[in-house]
């Protein structure tokens, strides 16, 4: 099957925080379920770079590299009798509108459109500090973090594997059916992070229903090398699908 979307994702900065199920579950498209580690409902703000866009094959000018930082929850879908793990979008945060109105039809996401940038800067041999920034009712946010230039891999069983191996995205269409789609790509090794920091209008963004767990202290900060990646295109379940 040919890649709807495929593009490299660089420097996936993941902010992770403890979420409140009873939250998600207003978010929680039809036929999943919420998924945890280690008894754990978490939510990440996540900011990282596009590079090399292409859909369909095509790219289009000034549309290919680009910022993107979204929310996102984790859940599983059981079809025929085997689980695959998946990610929910609250909210994702482009900085080109023709993005945001490709994705909101095709993919029936939540994006919305803001100024943004971003800067990786390597200030000796050892370190990384990556930043993430976007606007809000005319107020930078961001997400930012040292971290090891060095790599390692991710750990089998880890909170970085259980935040990082979710291959599916589930979109909520309406009370009874769903998107489904799956995003293919190689395991990615991070960079430890030494320090991390954080700014959000949560109320802005996201609504009040959230303030309380994003203001609250992460539970971690990961920072993902990124690799090559690949949007298959989606499939709708509905009542009955297995």
């Amino acid at each position: 099957m040919r890649p709807f979307l495929t593009a490299a994702w660089r420097k996936l900065l993941m902010i992770n925080f403890e979420t409140d199920p009873a939250v998600l579950r207003h978010w929680l498209p039809a036929h999943t379920e919420l998924d945890t580690w280690n008894n754990t409902h978490y939510i990440s703000l996540v900011g990282f770079l596009f590079e090399n866009t292409r859909v369909k094959g095509f790219s289009l000018p000034g549309h290919r590299t680009f910022e993107e930082v979204n929310l996102r929850f984790y859940v599983r879908y059981k079809e025929n009798g085997n689980w695959k793990r998946g990610v929910v979008f609250v909210k994702e945060l482009v900085p080109k509108p023709l993005i945001t109105l490709v994705a909101n039809t095709i993919y029936r996401e939540r994006y919305a459109t803001h100024e943004m940038s971003h800067s990786w800067q390597y200030p000796d041999a050892h370190t990384l500090e990556v930043n993430y920034r976007w606007k809000v009712a005319n107020e930078w946010n961001h997400l930012s973090a040292k971290a090891l230039q060095a790599t390692q891999p991710i750990l089998p069983g880890s909170e970085a594997e259980f935040i990082t191996e979710h291959y599916w995205g589930y979109t909520q269409l309406n009370a009874h059916t769903t998107s489904e789609y799956q995003v293919t790509h190689p395991q990615w090794e991070i960079h430890p992070v030494t320090d991390f920091d954080y700014h959000c209008n949560v109320c802005a963004l996201y609504g009040s229903s959230f303030e309380p767990m994003l203001q609250q202290q992460p539970l971690s900060a990961l920072l993902a090398v990124g690799s090559d990646i690949a949007v298959m295109p989606g499939k709708t379940i509905r009542q009955g699908t297995l």
